[in-house]
């Protein structure tokens, strides 16, 4: 399987030429090669994991694919994507041509008191990769080959961070959500990950928008 990482939380997974996308948000350009897309996981309904004109551009290019994601994006794409998104929760499975995803998690980082708590589902796609969306949460029972960890977040401690990373335990990991940080602050946040990757033997991959990982 191969990761893309695109810019902050969106993330392209090729397998058997087929490809699943993750988060395309706001703070992602628009993507290109689409006509191989056969399935959208959302993790949640903020902006920067994903907007109406990603989704028109991907289903435009690959019409009727299912877009896997919380009741909250359901409700707030409804009228810019009808009928297109699937509802899921915690503890479902499901299998999308190529890729088998099981949900996890369920609710989104606290940011601030005042601020409205919305769902989240972290997802694990063929038993290999982890991607928790904007949470720690830890799938129980799973051991994960290849994480992608967030970097920055204005709910995000670095030290929660790390600890996530080596309560995981991956063999590979690389940093995502990482739009919110400037060069220095996303290298110092890289180097203390690297370290927690490497606590558990794993190795800790710096991937660009653009750049690729095979697992």
């Amino acid at each position: 399987m191969r990761i893309t990482k695109h810019e902050h939380a969106a993330l392209r997974l090729e397998h058997d030429g087929q490809t699943l996308l993750i988060d395309p948000g706001t703070f992602t350009a628009p993507l290109d090669g689409l006509s191989g897309v056969v399935a959208v996981v959302i993790t949640h309904e903020h902006p920067d994991h994903w907007t109406a004109a990603h989704l028109q551009q991907i289903l435009q290019e690959a019409p009727g694919i299912p877009i896997l994601s919380t009741a909250g994006v359901a409700s707030e794409a409804a009228e810019a994507v009808p009928d297109a998104i699937t509802v899921v929760a915690p503890g479902e499975t499901h299998t999308i041509g190529a890729f088998t995803l099981r949900f996890f998690g369920g609710a989104h980082a606290v940011i601030h008191s005042t601020l409205p708590a919305v769902e989240n589902v972290a997802v694990l796609v063929n038993d290999e990769f982890y991607y928790p969306g904007d949470s720690y949460a830890i799938p129980e029972g799973v051991r994960v080959s290849t994480l992608a960890a967030p970097l920055g977040a204005p709910w995000l401690k670095i030290g929660e961070a790390m600890d996530f990373v080596l309560a995981i335990a991956p063999r590979s990991c690389f940093g995502t959500h990482d739009m919110t940080l400037s060069a220095i602050g996303r290298s110092m946040h890289r180097q203390r990950l690297q370290w927690a990757t490497e606590q558990g033997g794993g190795q800790f991959f710096e991937l660009d928008p653009g750049m690729s990982l095979e697992v």
